[in-house]
C-alpha cells in the first residue's frame, strides 16, 4: 500500500481500521419465506432504490432463506440456477470457479459483496468464486446485458451482486457444524444485533476438506505427491452501522479469508505427450484476501436527496509451492477507490405528472498488481517481477421518469478517463410498463460496454505468457426484450427473455512461435451472442415451492467458432416444501449442463484446438427438522446419482457426497 498515490492511500487505510458496512448502493432487502416474493425494492438494477415495476433490465434474485432450504455452501453453485449463468470450476470445492453471464467472459462480470467491487486485478481483473462460501448471505442479484455505464469496465457483461444480512434487533446467536464426504469438515457462528441507533453483524466460518484428485490422469510429476488435493479456509465477517441521526449514517464492512489448496500441475501426460492436461504434482498453494469498505450517508429534504461517500479497498494475495514446498511464483493484486453518488427525487404536475429520480456520481479507481516468479529470475530468468499500476476515473449520471404508475424509462450515462486508453462514453436506456389489469410487465433495455485490457495482459505474469502493451479495449452492445407475468395471486410467476450481444476487438490468447510463448491479442471482427432465458415459479399449495429456470445461448467468436465453457443449454429445477408447522423442510434440485467446447492445447502447431465435453445432469437431495425451537437437525446428498462429469477438460469433480449437520440459536 506505501506506493499507492497519497488521494487513495488515506481510503485504503480508512477501510483497512474499519470493521463493517452496509451500502445504500446495495441497500439490504429482508429474506423471503415461500409464500411472498422477495421485497418490491430494487437497488442492483439501476444504482437507487426503487420499486420491481421501475426495472427494465433483466435481473433475477434469490434470497438468503432459499439459500439455506437447498443446504447452499458455495456461492457458486446457487449461481448453476440463475438464468443466464455458465459456472466452470476446475475441480472440487476451492478450486479456480469461473462465472460467465450471456457468454461474456468471466472478467467481463462485476461482482460485488456489500458495495465491494470483488474483482482481483492479480487475477486479470476476474473474481475467483473458489473461497467465497455461503457465509451469513441475504441475497443474490444477477443483472445479465452490458451494465458499464452504471459500473465501468468490468461490467461489461452483467453483474452478480451479493449482500450479506444485517443486524436487527435483541443480540442473537447463530451457528452450524456439519461434516461428510470427502473428510469435510464445516463450522460457522454468527453473532448480531440492533435498533433504529446502530446494527451489527460479526461472523466466522472454517471450512476443511481432504478432497479428491484434481487430475483425472493418473500420471505424476514427482514423487510423493498425494493423490487427494485437499482445501482449507477460514473467513470472518464484520458488519457495523451506526445512526447518530434520522439523517445521517456512518456504515463500514470487513472480510478477511485466508486458504490453502493443493494443486495439480498443467503439463503433458506420459501417457500422451502430444497434448497438455492437469498433472499430478504435488503442488500447493496458499493465500489471503481483505475487502473492506467505509462510507457515510447524508440525508436531506425528508428523504428526497441523499449523498454517498464511500471509501474501499481490497487486497487478493497468493503463493504457489511445489512438492519441496519451494515457493515458485506469486501474485498480489490490489484495488483502492474512492466513490460518491447523490440521488435526488421529485415529481412534476401539469398536463402529464410524472416521477424522477435524478442521480449523479464519481469514482476514482486504482489496480495494482505485483507478479513474480522463480522464472523471472536467476538462473531461469533475469527480467525480476512485474510491478504495474492503472488508474481509471469516471463521471455517470441516471434519470429515471416514472409516468401513471406503470411506465418507467431510465437513461444511464457514463464518461471513463484512463490514464492509459483513451476517454470512453457508455451508455444505457431500459423501460418498463406494468398492465394494471393483468399485472404484465413488459421491458426493454439496450446498453453499450468497455472492458479495458487487464494489467496482466498488458504486461505479462510468469510461466510462458507473454504481455502485449498494444491491446485495445473490448467493445460490448446488447439488448434484450421480455416480461414478467404473475397469475392467481403470484402463485405462478413467469418471464421470458430474448438477447442479443456483440462484442468487438475480443481479447484472446495467441501461440508465437518464434518467442515460444503465447500472449493475449484482439481479435479482428465481432463475436455475436443471442439467446433466450425463462424462468417459473409456482407455489400451487401451502408450503410447496418449485422454481425452474433454462437458458439458450448461441455464440460465436469472431472465426465463427462455438465460444469455450458457454453450453448452448443450461436449465435447472427446484423443489421445497415446509411441513409440519414449518418444522420440517425437504428440497430436491436438479442442474443440467449441455454439450459445451473446450480447449486441448496442444504440443505442437496448431498448438490448440477444441474439444466438446458432454452434458450432465446432477440430482441434489436436502432435508432438516427442528428438534427444539432453537435447534435443527439437517442432510443432504449431493450428486445424489454419482454421475461423472467434466466441467473443465481432464479436470476432476466429485461424486456422490453425504453430509449430515446441526444449528443452534438463540
Amino acid at each position: 500500500m506505501s506506493d499507492l498515490p497519497s488521494s487513495l492511500r488515506g481510503a485504503a487505510a480508512l477501510a483497512a481500521v474499519s470493521v463493517a458496512l452496509t451500502t445504500p448502493v446495495f441497500a439490504q432487502a429482508p429474506a423471503a419465506d415461500e409464500a411472498t416474493a422477495l421485497e418490491e425494492v430494487s437497488v442492483t438494477a439501476n444504482r437507487v432504490e426503487g420499486p420491481q415495476a421501475a426495472i427494465g433490465s433483466a435481473v433475477s434474485s434469490i434470497s438468503g432463506e432459499e439459500l439455506e432450504k437447498r443446504q447452499i455452501r458455495v456461492v457458486s453453485d446457487v449461481l448453476r440456477e440463475m438464468p443466464g449463468v455458465a459456472v466452470n470450476r476446475t475441480g472440487p470445492v476451492g478450486a479456480l470457479t469461473q462465472i460467465r453471464i450471456r457468454g461474456s467472459e468471466g472478467n467481463q462480470t462485476l461482482v460485488l459483496i456489500d458495495g465491494i467491487e470483488m474483482n482481483d486485478p492479480g487475477m486479470s481483473g476476474e473474481f475467483d468464486f473458489a473461497n467465497l462460501l455461503a457465509l451469513e448471505v441475504d441475497r443474490v442479484d444477477v443483472l445479465r446485458g452490458p451494465q458499464s455505464a452504471l459500473y465501468g469496465s468490468d461490467a461489461a457483461g452483467g453483474v452478480v451482486n451479493i449482500v450479506t444480512r444485517k443486524g436487527d434487533g435483541k443480540p442473537s446467536f447463530r451457528g452450524q457444524v456439519e461434516g461428510g464426504s470427502f473428510g469435510t469438515l464445516n463450522g460457522s457462528a454468527a453473532v448480531s444485533g440492533g435498533d433504529e441507533a446502530y446494527d451489527y453483524l460479526f461472523a466466522t466460518q472454517m471450512f476443511h476438506a481432504d478432497g479428491i484428485s484434481i487430475a483425472k490422469s493418473r500420471d505424476a510429476w514427482n514423487a510423493g505427491f498425494r493423490d487427494r488435493d485437499g482445501y482449507e479456509s477460514g473467513t470472518a465477517l464484520a458488519k457495523v452501522s451506526v445512526r447518530p441521526s434520522d439523517m445521517f449514517e456512518v456504515t463500514g464492512v470487513a472480510r478477511y479469508t485466508g486458504f490453502r489448496a493443493d494443486r495439480d500441475g498443467f503439463g503433458s501426460p506420459l501417457a500422451d505427450p502430444s497434448y497438455s492436461a492437469s498433472v499430478e504434482s504435488g503442488d500447493r498453494e496458499r493465500g489471503q484476501q481483505f475487502f473492506g469498505r467505509v462510507q457515510g450517508k447524508a440525508t436531506l429534504l425528508e428523504g428526497a436527496w441523499d449523498h454517498v461517500l464511500g471509501l474501499s479497498y481490497t487486497n487478493q494475495d497468493r503463493r504457489n509451492y511445489d512438492v519441496d514446498d519451494v515457493r515458485t511464483s506469486s501474485t498480489l493484486g490490489e484495488m483502492a477507490k474512492i466513490d460518491y453518488q447523490t440521488n435526488y427525487r421529485f415529481s412534476t404536475e401539469g398536463g402529464l405528472p410524472a416521477t424522477h429520480v435524478l442521480t449523479f456520481g464519481a469514482d476514482s479507481q486504482r489496480d495494482h498488481i505485483v507478479s513474480r516468479s522463480i522464472y523471472q529470475e536467476p538462473p531461469f530468468g533475469t527480467s525480476g517481477p512485474v510491478r504495474k499500476s492503472i488508474v481509471n476515473s469516471g463521471l455517470v449520471a441516471q434519470h429515471q421518469i416514472g409516468l401513471f404508475d406503470s411506465l418507467f424509462v431510465t437513461g444511464s450515462l457514463r464518461h471513463d478517463f484512463n490514464e492509459r486508453f483513451k476517454d470512453e462514453t457508455t451508455y444505457r436506456l431500459a423501460s418498463a410498463y406494468t398492465f394494471a389489469r393483468t399485472g404484465t410487465k413488459l421491458r426493454a433495455s439496450f446498453g453499450t460496454g468497455v472492458k479495458n485490457p487487464t494489467l496482466l495482459e498488458l504486461y505479462g505474469f510468469y510461466g510462458d505468457f507473454r504481455g502485449n502493451s498494444d491491446l485495445t479495449p473490448e467493445k460490448t452492445r446488447g439488448w434484450d426484450v421480455g416480461f414478467d407475468q404473475p397469475l392467481w395471486g403470484d402463485q405462478i410467476v413467469a418471464d421470458a427473455t430474448y438477447f442479443q450481444q456483440r462484442v468487438s476487438d475480443l481479447i484472446s490468447s495467441a501461440y508465437d512461435a518464434a518467442s515460444g510463448r503465447s500472449t493475449p491479442v484482439n481479435l479482428p471482427g465481432t463475436s455475436r451472442i443471442k439467446g433466450v432465458e425463462l424462468g417459473l415459479t409456482v407455489r400451487p399449495v401451502e408450503g410447496l415451492s418449485i422454481r425452474a429456470a433454462y437458458t439458450y445461448s448461441d455464440g460465436d467468436d469472431p472465426n465463427g467458432d462455438q465460444l469455450v465453457r458457454r453450453p448452448r443449454h443450461i436449465g435447472s429445477l427446484n423443489a421445497n416444501y415446509v411441513f409440519l408447522d414449518g418444522k420440517a423442510n425437504v428440497n430436491a434440485g436438479l442442474v443440467y449442463n449441455g454439450r459445451q467446447k473446450d480447449y486441448r492445447f496442444l504440443n505442437a502447431a496448431p498448438w490448440r484446438e477444441t474439444i466438446g465435453l458432454k452434458a450432465y445432469t446432477l440430482v441434489n437431495v436436502a432435508g432438516s427438522y427442528k428438534i427444539h425451537a432453537n435447534t435443527e437437525v439437517y442432510g443432504r446428498i449431493e450428486n445424489l446419482f454419482d454421475k461423472k462429469y467434466e466441467e473443465v477438460f481432464t479436470y476432476n469433480t466429485p461424486g456422490r457426497a453425504a453430509y449430515g449437520g446441526l444449528k443452534v440459536s438463540f
